[in-house]
């Protein structure tokens, strides 16, 4: 059977969660029937390392969207891919619809829809425009539910191009990195008596750690604990002095970026996301993979389908720094039996997006959109 060669198309191979989906979606596709070509522009990223060694790596010339239409259409057309793949954010997606469109070949566009996007009228209406091209892609997939109903409600797709399916994680490849020993210096930080809490995501405002800085405060006097936080972004000197005027500064520790954030994660009591909206949440799911308990914001739209409502874990109101408070000192005062039965079920909940059963869903999508 000859195999069917697919280009995906993404800004970089940067720390992001868009990234790390695309990475597990490439490694794990089926390489009897699929042959994956991964298309960037010039940026270095964090994850190129660990793309399979098969896989045919270009980067355009350029680090401007708006100048790589045309190399990429170049591409398309020396490649001669017969699908083009893109994910990350619209203008992107937009980007590869119009390179495809001037490669003047037959492959066909489908793009993949990362976040819930919108809110102003101004984002609403770019929104709409955005959604034109997307009606003349020949697939749309949505991470969730939530993304999908904001497609037809802002994006004005119809509900039957659009076909959902959730982040693949790596279980198998998680629960390896999760007992890889930590970076020297920061052993320190989980070698205590104190509860430690994690979170993990780039320091915008997206992400409202501001929020998870004022819980963490407040519970003080209620549980001795530190703050662990991964991530890097333009956030980092104010969410700082924020915790210096909490006078939470010495227990509050930014170890920014990390390439194995599983290890983290698996030595915390408990892990904490913030956001205030999210596509899907890929760091929830795979906090519930090392076996660690989840406090999340049930922002759009994500976090709920992945802990399916609060059954795998504990949903706070996005912004509401006093409950997400309670929440975390509620999973820090169970006990050692419901501390496990809460860890159990969320791994069991974390293996329904291991990457095997979601790329197969991928792989369908694929053949099924060239019929």
């Amino acid at each position: 059977m000859e195999k069917t060669k697919v280009m995906f198309f993404i800004y970089e191979m940067g720390a992001g969660g868009a990234a790390r989906t695309l990475l597990n979606i490439i490694n794990h596709l089926d390489r009897t029937r699929f042959t994956p070509i991964l298309v960037t522009l010039n940026f270095n990223g964090t994850y190129e390392q660990e793309l399979a060694d098969d896989v045919t790596f270009i980067k355009l010339d350029t680090k401007r969207l708006r100048k790589a239409i045309f190399p990429l259409a170049k591409v398309i057309r020396a490649e001669k891919p017969r699908l083009v793949f893109s994910t990350q954010f619209p203008d992107l997606n937009v980007a590869a619809i119009l390179s495809n469109l001037f490669s003047f070949t037959p492959a066909k566009s489908i793009v993949r829809e990362a976040d819930h996007f919108g809110g102003s009228f101004r984002a609403n209406t770019r929104l709409f425009f955005t959604g034109l091209f997307y009606k003349i892609s020949h697939q749309v997939i949505s991470l969730s539910e939530g993304v999908k109903e904001n497609l037809v409600k802002r994006y004005k797709v119809k509900p039957n191009h659009i076909q959902v399916i959730h982040n693949p994680i790596d279980v198998e490849n998680i629960q390896e990195k999760m007992n890889e020993t930590l970076e020297a210096e920061h052993e320190h930080l989980f070698d205590t008596e104190d509860k430690v809490i994690v979170t993990a995501g780039r320091l915008v405002e997206q992400k409202d750690q501001q929020t998870l800085l004022k819980a963490f405060s407040a519970m003080q006097t209620r549980v001795k604990s530190r703050l662990v936080i991964l991530g890097e972004g333009p956030l980092q000197a104010s969410l700082q002095q924020q915790a210096a005027e909490l006078n939470i500064e010495t227990r509050v520790h930014f170890i920014g970026f990390q390439n194995n954030p599983y290890r983290y994660f698996h030595k915390a009591d408990v892990f904490v996301l913030s956001s205030k909206h999210e596509g899907f949440s890929h760091v929830i799911a795979e906090a519930l993979a090392t076996g660690t308990p989840v406090v999340s914001t049930n922002c759009r739209s994500g976090p709920a389908e992945v802990l399916q409502d609060g059954a795998f874990g504990s949903l706070c109101e996005v912004g509401n720094d006093v409950q997400m408070a309670e929440q975390i000192v509620d999973v820090l005062s169970l006990s050692n039996k419901e501390r496990a039965e809460r860890v159990e079920k969320g791994y069991a909940r974390a293996k329904d997006f291991d990457a095997g059963h979601i790329v197969a869903q991928y792989e369908e999508t694929f053949l099924r959109t060239l019929t």
